[in-house]
């Protein structure tokens, strides 16, 4: 494989000093998904980015979407919910590398999700895939797939209802900055 230039680092993550592997999430059990597994999971796939994994990178961001947080810890001062991250990801994957298609995989996401938090991260899935609509609205959804998608109005509501103060508003400045 010959040396690819380095990609810069999605400025919207966290940019951790050390690498980074599977086991560094796997660390953490499914009662102690708070703060620490939420930066974990920035961490994380800010490192997937850097080695051209933007596929696994979005794949680590649903994980930080469902973390345990009330909306008022100190690290989502710094780190607010990765939706600018995801855009970013979006818009900037180098070409040839595998991006998987986005739209679907919120579409199914939303779609298919258990408990815990179940409508807060359907909601939030459902938000991803509207920005990946308007981010790159060359992916097409699954026509197969039997499910409504529903209106940027809707999904406001809900995030509104399920999602933390401010959510609504800040995934609404962010969708109508894609250019």
């Amino acid at each position: 494989m010959p040396d690819l230039p380095d990609i810069s680092n999605i400025p919207y993550l966290p940019s951790p000093a050390r690498d980074m592997n599977w086991r560094d999430l796997n660390r953490f059990k499914s009662s102690d998904r708070g703060s620490d597994f939420y930066k974990t999971c920035l961490d994380y796939s800010q490192v997937l980015w850097r080695q051209r994994l933007p596929a696994r990178a979005i794949l680590c961001l649903d994980r930080a979407w469902g973390a345990d947080l009330t909306g008022d810890e100190p690290i989502l001062e710094s780190w607010p919910l990765p939706y600018q991250a995801l855009v970013y990801i979006l818009q900037n994957a180098p070409t040839g590398v595998f991006l998987g298609n986005p739209r679907i995989h919120f579409q199914h996401y939303a779609d298919r999700l258990g408990e815990p938090r179940l409508e807060q991260r359907k909601w939030r899935s459902w938000a991803c895939w509207a920005l990946s609509c308007k981010a790159r609205p060359d992916f097409q959804s699954d026509p197969d797939h039997d499910v409504e998608e529903p209106s940027l109005e809707k999904i406001a509501q809900k995030l509104d209802q399920y999602g933390h103060i401010e959510e609504t508003k800040l995934w609404k400045s962010i969708l109508q900055a894609i250019d």
